[in-house]
């Protein structure tokens, strides 16, 4: 981290306002935070860099949304979710830089793919404040689980559940405020439980809490912005950009 460039620095800042902005407004735009994260930094390390910045924004999220989430929703992914995240932690074990930053890279494009399939088969218009599909039965739980492990293991690796979980909050019925108050405590309460992980795994530390200190300063403002802009946002336009900007840090990762 001591030779972090200038530009890198730049670059960094930019995704510390992105982070702080993808909480409060468009959660695709954490996407880009991630990609340049792990483009700048080892891409390894960049996980551990982010995730406390991730928690400073959630921390706001939450004090703007938290009157809005559905909890019987968040109980039924949270032991999927569990699941997925000691997978992605035991995969970290024994993952180098190089197949870290591959991992992150395939994630990317598959979190684009997923997007663009949500918006080509209709998801995006949510009928309901709350889940409308069968909320305890066998398929509702079913489909639970499926998206909470692969939100767990994605979090874990890539701090990239956001995408997952937007398309699972979207596919069960939430308006605009139930997804983000819902999404708010869901990846608060994830990402503190990752920490303890994320230490054991050596990917915090000393170093990496300095270097989030002095980006923590700029989370901030861009969850004002990102809630002055929520509802003034064009949102094809933006999440087309999103796409665009994740699929070519994607395949910058891959390529690397």
């Amino acid at each position: 981290m001591d030779t972090i460039t200038f530009w890198g620095l730049a670059a960094l800042a930019v995704a510390a306002l992105l982070v702080g902005f993808s909480k409060t407004a468009v959660s695709g735009a954490n996407t880009v935070s991630l990609a340049i994260f792990a483009a700048v930094l080892p891409a390894r390390e960049s996980t551990g860099v982010l995730l406390p910045l991730l928690i400073v924004g959630d921390v706001l999220a939450v004090f703007t949304y938290r009157r809005h989430a559905h909890w019987v929703t968040l109980w039924r992914l949270f032991p999927a979710v569990a699941v997925g995240v000691v997978a992605g932690s035991v995969f970290m074990l024994w993952a180098d830089d190089a197949a870290v930053r591959r991992s992150i890279g395939g994630i990317l494009l598959f979190m684009a793919a997923v997007t663009l399939w949500r918006r080509r088969v209709g998801t995006d218009a949510a009928p309901a404040t709350g889940p409308t599909d069968g909320g305890g039965s066998g398929r509702g739980l079913a489909k639970a689980g499926s998206y909470g492990v692969l939100g767990g293991f994605t979090t874990m690796v890539a701090n990239a559940g956001g995408p997952v979980m937007s398309l699972y909050l979207l596919s069960t019925g939430f308006r605009k405020l139930g997804f983000l108050g819902t999404s708010a405590w869901f990846f608060l309460i994830v990402n503190v439980s990752k920490v303890p992980f994320s230490v054991g795994l050596g990917l915090i530390d000393g170093h990496s809490l300095l270097l989030d200190a002095a980006l923590a300063l700029l989370v901030v403002p861009g969850a004002f912005i990102g809630k002055a802009c929520v509802d003034r946002i064009d949102q094809r336009l933006f999440e087309r950009l999103v796409i665009a900007a994740t699929v070519v840090g994607g395949l910058q990762l891959l390529l690397r």
